[in-house]
């Protein structure tokens, strides 16, 4: 007896479960219908052109299929292929087809909104610009900042033409000078400050940042000033004829100048016989700098 009411119990349970089975393939089977929002990919762009402007990044597609496969769907599951192969420059339109789109097995593609797409196109050009490094920071107290190189010290960029015609240099990440008493070398990564465009080859930069010590200024009394520009036999005199000059240079150097060692001067080339106002002039020198004469011009005389 037991046995039997086992057996029966076992009969139903088998009954039920086949029953939930055939559910579930039936529902299964069911169709249904679905909208996702869908990332566009961009294939076979010509190499001669550069896409511009905001293109989209994304499309809805609307699916059909069973229902258990559409419910399971994510985004990352469908692909929106575009091929540019026929671009061209300027401004161009794309249809976006149910071709278009790659799903799994068992899913149709109804439609893609919107059923096309604009997208803006250039020539794509390079050019060669100088690389001018970024400093931050201050030299500590007594010192300044000298000469700053880069190497290398010029790139080749690329991108849309109206955008590369427009760049004239290339930077780098900042070189921090702070507090130095030194030279500063660091090896640093070299951008563009136009995102549209790019280095043909991503580089890094060496950095030498001279540290010089600060210029001094100082009075150096009684230079003479002399005349130059005079033909055969013209006597031409100064009134005054020594100034006084204000130098700026290293501070060694500028301690060390004499009177006689600045070249100060007024040029009378051209002039006749007269009296002239002259300004004091200045041979440029590498080492130190002559910035101003008191008073700034003489009084000349051409007999």
């Amino acid at each position: 007896m037991t046995r039997r009411i086992l057996a029966r119990f076992g009969l139903q349970a088998l009954s039920i479960a086949l029953a939930v089975i055939l559910w579930f393939l039936v529902a299964g089977q069911q169709q249904a219908e679905r909208s996702l929002r869908v990332a566009l990919e961009f294939q076979n762009i010509p190499e001669s052109l550069e896409m511009t402007g905001e293109p989209p990044s994304a499309v809805d597609v609307r699916v059909r299929g069973a229902a258990g496969t559409v419910a399971q769907l994510r985004s990352g599951d469908l692909i929106v292929l575009v091929d540019l192969r026929s671009a061209r420059a300027g401004k161009r339109l794309f249809h976006l087809t149910p071709a278009e789109v790659t799903v799994p097995h068992g899913v149709t593609v109804l439609h893609v909104l919107p059923s096309t797409v604009s997208l803006q196109f250039e020539t794509s050009v390079s050019k060669r610009v100088p690389v001018v490094p970024s400093v931050e920071g201050t030299p500590a107290p007594g010192f300044v900042i000298g000469p700053v190189v880069a190497a290398p010290a010029s790139v080749d960029v690329i991108g849309p033409e109206s955008i590369v015609q427009q760049l004239s240099q290339a930077t780098t990440e900042p070189v921090n000078v702070n507090g130095a008493r030194a030279r500063v070398r660091d090896n640093v990564t070299i951008g563009l400050p136009e995102s549209m465009a790019r280095l043909r080859l991503p580089r890094d930069a060496i950095v030498t940042v001279e540290i010089l010590p600060a210029p001094v200024e100082r009075l150096v009394s009684d230079v003479p000033v002399t005349v130059r520009g005079t033909g055969h036999g013209v006597r031409a005199r100064v009134s005054p004829r020594q100034v006084a000059v204000t130098v700026s240079g290293p501070g060694n150097l500028v301690r060390q100048l004499s009177a006689q060692s600045i070249p100060a001067f007024v040029d009378i080339t051209g002039l006749t016989r007269g009296q002239y106002t002259l300004a004091v002039r200045f041979d440029p020198t590498t080492n130190y700098s002559a910035l101003a004469a008191q008073p700034a011009s003489v009084r000349v005389t051409i007999p």
